[in-house]
């Protein structure tokens, strides 16, 4: 007998009869389209294909299967010409995107349709590019997940409630595929929530038994959560999953567990934060904020946001060298600019920096050290303390906002490809109330308010 608040949620979320018969008539549409105009087989991929989607979502993902005696270049070629041959027998619309190879991205008949060309191989060994391994995916949990859709429609919803749904870079959480091999590995939902309650770093979970021991799969995998994939073993589905998101699903378990409740399957709605609200905010803290804008890479969020990211770090680093104290630091893609947000409790200091000469017994360098800062240094030093000689000097940057307005000094260091050349084109900087803007009401909002989500779900219910 299932819990009733859980019940309750699949009342809500199994699609049904009808959304069924829409999705899948409109899948055998697409498959015969593909063989008509291309003369390959065609097959539905994911989450719809296994009856496991969440009602509402209405994705289609058609994977074409060609031949593994094409080439690269082939492949790329009769592929989207197959794709734009199915959008125009339906009068969709279409978008390139890119993956391992292009796709096509499609709206048709009010469906969001996914192209995707792959080589039709007998085994994943045999795989020429990283799309082919998908098809394994559905063949696999068809054969097994029949009984557990419900399990797996509460494991998803679980995780979008809880915010850790999504293999995306700017969320890093968990995929659909990984969400129902979980499901399966402990055969249910509420015994895998049991199960997570109590995971550690380095839990590793191998269905098919590929590899002898735990220790044996630890040693070719350091991920926090690692699920052997059991149609090829030398992937882990939970790569791309953080150790930040693994952690609070392993909150929002083990909170679940203790105290059951709905809330824990709606995700938190948006709220955005007025410019005034933005200012007092700012004043209440009493840190400095400073932000990079600049124009967003025309490439697809997958790409640009692991960027933002090693840009963030390279900066942040550049700043801790010179002795301003990054608090917290948070990077945002919009539309049309980029934003990469820092949160300083030092943005200002002093003209003198302490410089840490050599040993006193390091005779050469020594000699160099107090010759340089004998002449023409305004301060104090060259001066021994202990072994070591030390002296007062001018600070190159008094200010922070100095330090990212040195060009040259902030290109220098780590910049992602895309972003370096929308930054070399132009970056501002803005400081404080300047940075808010209606594109980030969003995203500063979220700032101010970060917690955890299990923290998030735990204020619900005392205001219950």
């Amino acid at each position: 007998m299932r819990d009733p608040i859980e019940e309750e949620v699949l009342q809500n979320i199994r699609p049904t009869e009808e959304e069924r018969h829409e999705v899948f008539e409109m899948g055998q549409k697409l498959i015969e389209a593909v063989r008509e105009i291309a003369g390959v087989p065609a097959m539905m991929t994911g989450s719809v294909a296994r009856g496991t989607w969440v009602r509402g979502d209405k994705d289609i993902d058609i994977f074409m299967l060609f031949p593994p005696t094409l080439s690269r270049e082939e492949l790329q070629e009769k592929g989207l010409a197959a794709a734009y041959g199915v959008v125009a027998k339906f009068n969709g619309s279409s978008e390139e995107k890119y993956a391992e190879h292009p796709y096509l991205n499609a709206v048709i008949e009010g469906f969001d349709v996914d192209l995707v060309p792959c080589y039709h191989v007998e085994s994943t060994a045999e795989m020429k590019c990283a799309v082919d391994r998908t098809p394994f995916h559905t063949r696999y949990l068809l054969d097994r997940i029949d009984g557990l859709q419900d399990d797996v429609l509460l494991m998803k919803q679980f995780s979008k409630g809880g915010g850790v749904y999504g293999s995306d870079h700017m969320t890093g959480g968990f995929s659909g595929y990984l969400c129902e091999l979980l499901v399966l590995a402990y055969g249910g939902f509420n015994a895998l929530l049991q199960a997570a309650a109590k995971f550690r770093f380095g839990e590793v979970i191998d269905i098919e038994g590929f590899y002898p021991d735990k220790k044996t799969i630890r040693k070719l995998f350091s991920e926090p959560l690692i699920v052997i994939d059991p149609t090829d073993k030398t992937r882990n589905v939970a790569a791309a999953l953080t150790p930040t998101r693994f952690s609070e699903f392993m909150e929002l378990a083990r909170d679940y567990c203790a105290r059951p409740d709905s809330c824990y399957f709606i995700p938190d709605s948006p709220t955005s934060i007025s410019k005034e609200e933005f200012a007092e905010t700012l004043e209440m803290r009493g840190t400095t904020t400073l932000a990079l804008s600049f124009k967003t890479p025309a490439y697809v969020p997958d790409t640009v946001v692991p960027q933002l990211r090693k840009t963030m770090e390279s900066i942040k680093n550049q700043l801790t060298a010179e002795d301003f104290h990054v608090h917290r630091a948070e990077v945002a893609m919009g539309a049309d600019h980029c934003l990469i947000l820092f949160e300083l409790l030092v943005a200002d200091l002093p003209t003198i920096t302490l410089r840490n000469g050599p040993p006193v017994w390091v005779h050469d360098n020594a000699d160099k050290f107090v010759d340089k800062y004998l002449r023409e240094n305004p301060f104090a030093g060259p001066w021994i303390e202990e072994d070591r000689y030390y002296t007062e000097v001018e600070r190159k940057y008094r200010h922070a906002s100095d330090l990212l307005a040195d060009k040259q000094m902030i290109l220098s260091g780590s910049i992602g490809k895309h972003v370096r050349i929308s930054m070399e084109e132009e970056y501002t900087i803005l400081k404080n109330e300047d940075i808010w803007s209606p594109e980030f009401t969003f995203f500063l909002s979220a700032y101010f308010a970060k917690s955890s989500h299990a923290v998030r779900k735990l204020r619900v219910l005392e205001h219950q």
